[in-house]
Order: C-alpha cells, then structure tokens, then sequence
C-alpha cells in the first residue's frame, strides 16, 4: 500500500472529524460572508464566534430540509399564501433541518 501524504480527506471521514460544530457551517454565512465550514466573525473587529448567526442557519435549513408546512422542496424559500418569506423559513423547516443532521 503505497501512502500519500497529501491526498485529499475522503468527505465521509471529514464529516466525523467536524461533529463538534454546528451542521450549518456547511453553507456560507450571508450575515458576515464567512465561507463554508469557516466559523462567523464579527463584521466589526474580525473576532470569531463560538455559534453561526442566525441566518446563517436559516440558510442551512433552507438549503438541506424540505418545509412540512408550505411543502417546498430544499433549496427554495418558504411561503406564505404564495408570497416568499425573506431571509425567513418556518420553524418547523428548522426542526427537520435538525433531525435530519442528527
């Protein structure tokens, strides 16, 4: 078996090596730009935060679980009445999103 010593970590193993950090980071944070599996950061001064922003975890849950109660599909925006929530889903895309991760 020959070992090479700069070859890329398989996403399956990467995956594991990140259970500690919130499932969101996976996306990019459209609050602070940070990019994906980076941590936020304050605008400001630059520091890191132990947690995502808000919409950052909006945009995770809108990204990867589908919206039990406007049924949309990952990937696009929840509504209401047929009009789209801004920067917004409904809390239970936010449960699934989190059962899904776990």
């Amino acid at each position: 078996m020959t070992i090479r010593p700069n070859a890329p970590m398989p996403a399956e193993l990467r995956h594991f090596m990140r259970a500690g950090q919130h499932p969101s980071r996976s996306v990019a944070c459209p609050h602070c730009g940070a990019g994906e599996h980076k941590p936020c950061r304050v605008r400001s001064t630059g520091r890191t935060l132990p947690d995502p922003h808000p919409a950052r975890r909006t945009a995770w849950a809108e990204a990867t679980a589908c919206c039990p109660r406007c049924q949309v599909t990952p990937g696009f925006p929840c509504h209401t009445d047929g009009i789209p929530l801004r920067d917004q889903v409904h809390a239970r895309r936010h449960l699934e999103a989190e059962e899904t991760a776990a």
